[in-house]
């Protein structure tokens, strides 16, 4: 399903880590080409430069518009975590301002919970992965987007999920066995 604003046409040069990055304008396959750079590059650090990438990317069959809105997208993840720093207070609690209920709905904020309630989303990674849902235009955002949201979070910081949690983000609830 196409979103509204897919066509929004932005700056080509982006490079991860950069402040300067563009507003993604969403494709739907960009989250096609984020499933791969996690199956294909165990770190954002392992993959190639910018301009070997996007060859690579174009050659496996993904468009230049993919390309483009991942690696801003990425961008934008890299300098998300370079703005999220320390841990609040225990006690503290997280309020979704109107524009995140909208934006998120009510699955993806149930499953963002889910996760930092199960101990495995840290407050700064759950604020990363809050980010970059938010950056994604249109809503109220599909949960199997965000849980690819979650998994790069996890990777951009070198960080392997757990088994239960990559069963969570992968499995869907139809094809678990119950013991």
């Amino acid at each position: 399903m196409a979103r509204p604003d897919a066509g929004i046409s932005a700056p080509e040069a982006v490079h991860f880590g950069r402040k300067g990055f563009r507003t993604v304008s969403y494709s739907p396959r960009m989250f096609d080409v984020l499933v791969y750079l996690y199956e294909t590059y165990w770190r954002p650090d392992a993959c190639p430069d910018h301009a070997q990438l996007t060859r690579k990317l174009s050659a496996v069959g993904f468009e230049d518009d993919e390309i483009r809105d991942a690696l801003s997208w990425l961008d934008g993840l890299a300098a998300a975590s370079d703005s999220h720093h320390g841990e609040p207070d225990g006690r503290s609690l997280r309020v979704y301002s109107r524009d995140e209920q909208e934006h998120l709905g009510e699955v993806s904020i149930g499953f963002i919970s889910f996760l930092a309630s199960a101990g495995v989303l840290p407050t700064a990674m759950r604020e990363m992965v809050i980010d970059r849902a938010m950056a994604i235009p249109g809503g109220p955002l599909d949960l199997e987007d965000l849980k690819i949201i979650v998994l790069m979070v996890f990777w951009s910081l070198g960080e392997e999920p757990d088994a239960l949690i990559l069963d969570e983000l992968f499995v869907a609830p139809e094809e678990r066995l119950i013991h």
